[in-house]
């Protein structure tokens, strides 16, 4: 079997490469009751009060979302943001097994810089971080400098710091 019969047959057999699993156990009435209602509005009503304790009561601070718009993939150029989900899935794949790093792939059908930037501050309570990745030059540049500007959470370009990082740690 060739590399691309190989990779197809993993992906489709899969059906992606990423899942959403359970931390509690939801196994009972009881379960169910502190992890959802009525048990959940006492963190809701927490971090109400105390905006920081978001990170105490929430997964916000061990999950990043992963965007792009699928401009610039990999060697395969603009592909568009579906094509470009399998790499955000694989992405995905790399923040949890060498970092432990819950990361959501975010694929966004859009070219314009500033319908990104609005859609990525509009998730800010959602992720701790932002992983923009595969966002044509030079509207990445861009993109990320404004993030950095009006989100309260760390923006990483992947393209362009990632690759420092890893020159940087091979000398």
């Amino acid at each position: 079997m060739t590399l691309k019969e190989q990779a197809l047959k993993l992906h489709k057999e899969a059906q992606g490469k990423i899942s959403i699993e359970c931390k509690v156990p939801v196994n009972t009435k009881e379960d169910l009751s502190l992890a959802y209602s009525p048990g959940v509005a006492e963190p809701c009503m927490e971090i109400y009060h105390d905006y920081d304790k978001i990170y105490d009561y929430t997964a916000k601070g061990n999950l990043v979302a992963v965007v792009t718009n699928g401009t610039a993939v990999l060697g395969l150029g603009d592909i568009g943001a579906g094509a470009g989900l399998p790499v955000m899935e694989g992405k995905g794949i790399l923040f949890k097994s060498f970092a432990g790093v819950d990361a959501f792939p975010i694929c966004l059908n859009t070219k314009d810089p500033e319908e990104i930037i609005r859609t990525v501050k509009l998730m800010e309570p959602t992720f701790g971080g932002v992983n923009l990745e595969d966002i044509g030059a030079p509207d990445c540049f861009y993109i990320e400098e404004k993030l950095k500007e009006i989100c309260d959470i760390p923006v990483f370009h992947d393209d362009q710091h990632g690759t420092a990082i890893v020159c940087a740690a091979a000398t």
